[in-house]
């Protein structure tokens, strides 16, 4: 019998409970995947909390990585046993976004991860990168997507450009480790000095502390000589926006990407106009999109940042301790 976590109508760790779900075998087009790995991310956690509960019961993350078992008639480009990760957009397969909203969205509109064995379209999934753990995969559905189209597709990321992330959650390391990939520079905020230590580690440039220097956008205008980043991975959301503005150059582009402290407030239009800014809204990316990132994983070595996996029926734990915020890059189900 194969486990699966639903999450009943409503949401809540409470409406979190174990059964099971038996995937068929695959007809055309279709593969059967073991999933062997989830990773958590702010979207989950409002399906899973009930912040954004579902109306019916529903598997959880849109995040899965596992092993092909089986494949279906007529699919070209896998075969069994073949190391594979999930796409956000199952029907998002290349250029403009298509899907307005979560309705087609694993975990979310349809049944997500959280469970061992999958029979779906093969186009919902990408191979993984070479010589990545299922866990490691797992991280790159949603956060790593995200930041690489933030960086690549839609600010077409060139070398010597600088690049300002907010804290140290999955989007922003990712985006880190992916400026740096492209060399770029990298300007790093968080509230905390140890997590900003690590972030150098990784290769940021400069560090801010958000909390001890609160009108962190001039301090970002200092540090590039009074011009501005060119991009920003903006993942706060209405209390941070208008620092970002400030902190970015003369057209320069934001990509809107979080909502971390909130989902409306005022828009500083004005700042936005007299500097010509670019805001791009983002929502993670399309299947090609996610097959150009691995390739340029592959070609680079680069490997995520996981703080700590947990086990399939500890996915409220592992969402407690997301609340916790003590975390530095991705939490983990492994199964």
């Amino acid at each position: 019998m194969s486990k699966a976590i639903y999450v009943q109508p409503g949401g809540g760790y409470d409406q979190v409970v174990v059964g099971i779900h038996e995937a068929p075998a695959p007809g055309a087009g279709e593969i059967s995947v073991r999933l062997h790995a989830n990773s958590l991310n702010y979207h989950d956690f409002a399906v899973v909390s009930g912040m954004w509960g579902p109306s019916e019961p529903r598997i959880p993350m849109a995040d899965g990585a596992g092993e092909v078992i089986a494949v279906g008639s007529g699919v070209e480009g896998f075969k069994v046993g073949d190391a594979v990760v999930s796409t956000f957009f199952p029907d998002w397969l290349d250029g403009e976004p298509c899907v307005e909203g979560f309705v087609r969205v694993p975990g979310d509109g349809i049944d997500g991860y959280a469970r061992e064995q999958v029979t779906a379209p093969a186009t919902a999934f990408t191979h993984a990168p070479r010589g990545w753990s299922h866990a490691e995969a797992a991280t790159l559905t949603t956060a790593g997507l995200t930041a690489w189209r933030a960086l690549m597709a839609d600010g077409a990321l060139k070398p010597g450009e600088t690049v300002l992330v907010q804290g140290s959650g999955g989007v922003s390391i990712f985006a880190l480790q992916f400026a740096r990939m492209a060399g770029a520079t990298v300007i790093a905020t968080s509230s905390s000095d140890d997590k900003l230590a690590r972030m150098a580690e990784l290769g940021a440039s400069h560090l801010i502390n958000y909390r001890s220097t609160p009108n962190w956008g001039e301090r970002v205008r200092e540090l590039t000589d009074g011009r501005g980043v060119d991009h920003v991975i903006e993942v706060g959301g209405p209390a941070t926006l208008a620092q970002s503005m400030t902190a970015t150059r003369i057209g320069g582009h934001i990509a809107v990407i979080g909502i971390l402290t909130g989902v409306g407030g005022e828009l500083p239009l004005v700042e936005a106009l007299v500097r010509q800014l670019r805001l791009q809204a983002v929502l993670v990316g399309s299947r090609t999109q996610q097959q150009q990132m691995i390739r340029a994983i592959d070609a680079n070595g680069m490997r995520p940042v996981i703080d700590r996996c947990f086990a399939l029926d500890e996915i409220c734990d592992a969402f407690r301790y997301q609340e916790s915020n003590r975390h530095f890059g991705k939490i983990c189900l492994t199964f």
